[in-house]
């Protein structure tokens, strides 16, 4: 099977500006007005394997926080996929990841893109999402993503720590559980600005997963 490599860490961050633009274009979709912070990125990678040649799906990658630390710990490994729903953001990433494999798609068409690449199943997906469109507020997409991974994938998703009681955060816990066989809320990354978390799910409960 003949994969795009991952993309090499770029060496040159982007602004904020661009992200606050695109949270001014769209609030909702974009959910806030500054980029995450590296302590939150490296907190959602985390179960990128160092070693292998893993298939790592970024969903809303927006200005490449998460994928610095994806493409970081991948070093050239394996194959990195970001989706973002911005063309806008989608153009500003490859252009600073140049040899990144960029989709501007929706979360929800995971399973289509992983297909069209020749592969059968990722093994880790990195979510920075906002609320309104993550599995929280959509009950379909804890489906989707968990089937879209191998049987001892993991998924990651944040969320800021002034929302962890609200209900939408615990409809994600309660999806997450029912889908996965282990769900892990993380401590507050203070370092964030505003203060987030990470929640990790691991393992696809049987049915759910692709075939190895």
């Amino acid at each position: 099977m003949t994969t795009t490599p991952a993309a090499r860490p770029a060496t040159a961050p982007i602004g904020s500006g661009a992200f606050l633009r695109e949270f001014l274009r769209h609030p909702v979709r974009t959910a806030s007005c500054l980029p995450s912070s590296p302590a939150l990125a490296a907190a959602a990678g985390a179960p990128v394997p160092e070693t292998g040649d893993p298939v790592v799906v970024e969903l809303g990658a927006g200005t490449g926080a998460f994928t610095d630390v994806i493409a970081r710990r991948l070093d050239g490994r394996g194959h990195q996929l970001a989706i973002e729903l911005s063309p806008r953001l989608a153009e500003l990433l490859q252009h600073r990841h140049p040899g990144l494999d960029v989709a501007v798609a929706d979360a929800g068409e995971l399973p289509r893109l992983l297909e069209e690449r020749g592969l059968g199943g990722a093994d880790v997906i990195v979510s920075g999402l906002p609320w309104a469109a993550s599995p929280a507020q959509r009950p379909w997409l804890t489906e989707v993503l968990a089937g879209s991974l191998h049987p001892d994938g993991a998924f990651t998703q944040f969320g800021y720590t002034w929302t962890r009681r609200l209900p939408p955060a615990r409809r994600l816990r309660e999806r997450l559980a029912e889908a996965f066989e282990e769900v892990v809320v993380g401590r507050s990354v203070l370092a964030n600005l505003p203060p987030a978390f990470v929640i990790t799910a691991r393992r696809p409960r049987p049915g759910r997963a692709p075939r190895a």
